[in-house]
């Protein structure tokens, strides 16, 4: 269990100054990245048991985010 945010930029730093400019000029990009941003902070609030619940749960979202991860680097690729 990782108690590190797995925030875009460290997923990707290949890509860290496109995502800025998507973030920028793209608001469909820029609503996938908001959109991992809030998962990737419930996760780590699981994590740290600030906001404890059940392991299923959190895999349910640990999914979410992954699902969400791959749409990104799948937007990164193709943009």
């Amino acid at each position: 269990m990782s108690h590190t945010p797995h925030e875009l930029a460290e997923e990707f730093p290949e890509h860290s100054e496109r995502i800025h400019e998507l973030k920028l000029n793209d608001a469909h990009f820029a609503r996938l990245a908001d959109e991992y941003h809030e998962i990737n902070r419930e996760i780590h609030r699981m994590e740290t048991e600030v906001e404890p619940v059940s392991t299923h749960t959190e895999e349910d979202v640990r999914k979410k985010r992954l699902a969400l991860k791959d749409e990104i680097a799948a937007y990164l690729e193709s943009a």
